[in-house]
């Protein structure tokens, strides 16, 4: 009886469920993220499904799905360059956490809130932040479509805090076939979010929005300051957009609150 009441306990559930695709994946011959990735994926996994069962992690795994894809968009030709992922694009726990820290940050306090039920203004917060978790990942699939799509296809590439031209790959850079691919790869992701209930059509249209002011802030931070300081490395700017991303859309869908 304890043990079938344990098991209908969402955290026991992501144990298992975390631990069959764990397996499964070690033993596939196609290797999407290193050892140690995996296991961080694992901890990950557990903790969206703890905090807010199948809607939510339906939206991590989609982005894990999309983002490997577009990574390998047009790899010969950015291996022929230089400015492929390294790895060819085996993700570890750096891009693991880089993409998906923020994420998990409101999926716990999404957890901790259920814990309340009795306070309204508890539960009031609970759809602006899975708003802000839709709209992280939305962020960050912005973000990699644009950035692979722009070294792999884009024709001409400016660095977005002077507009000079620059070489695809060049920290900063924009092309307008990486901007319409970001946008395209953010409503992708935001639609997922809303097919699973966590956003409404009004939310698609905020994460957008977040997605593409986030996602130029990270171009900018890429061009500026990056390029000065040693400890900040991709992953932490990932950190920064996808934190970005979900703040703005969490202030925005405040504001629409307020507002009605």
């Amino acid at each position: 009886m304890t043990l079938s009441l344990q098991l209908w306990n969402p955290w026991w559930q992501g144990v298992i469920l975390n631990s069959l695709l764990l397996a499964l994946a070690w033993v596939s011959p196609k290797k999407l993220l290193t050892p140690a990735g995996y296991g961080h994926a694992w901890g990950l996994g557990v903790i969206i499904w703890g905090s807010m069962g199948w809607p939510g992690y339906a939206v991590v795994m989609a982005y894990f799905v999309l983002g490997t894809a577009v990574t390998r968009l047009g790899m010969a030709r950015k291996t022929a360059a230089g400015i492929a992922e390294g790895r060819a694009g085996v993700r570890g726990p750096e891009n693991v956490w880089g993409s998906a820290l923020t994420g998990a940050l409101c999926a716990l306090a999404i957890a901790l809130l259920k814990t309340q039920p009795s306070s309204a203004a508890a539960q009031s917060w609970i759809p602006l932040l899975a708003l802000a978790y839709v709209s992280s990942f939305s962020t960050k699939l912005s973000d990699t479509t644009a950035s692979e799509v722009g070294k792999a296809y884009g024709k001409r590439t400016f660095l977005i805090s002077s507009l000079q031209p620059v070489p695809p790959g060049t920290e900063g850079a924009v092309s307008l076939e990486g901007t319409l691919a970001g946008v395209l790869g953010s409503g992708v992701m935001a639609l997922v979010g809303w097919a699973v209930g966590l956003i409404s059509p009004g939310g698609v249209a905020l994460c957008l929005l977040a997605a593409l002011v986030a996602t130029h802030l990270e171009s900018l931070i890429g061009a500026t300051l990056q390029p000065r300081f040693s400890w900040l490395t991709n992953e932490l700017v990932n950190v920064i957009n996808t934190t970005l991303g979900a703040g703005l859309a969490l202030l925005l869908g405040y504001g629409w609150l307020a507002l009605t």
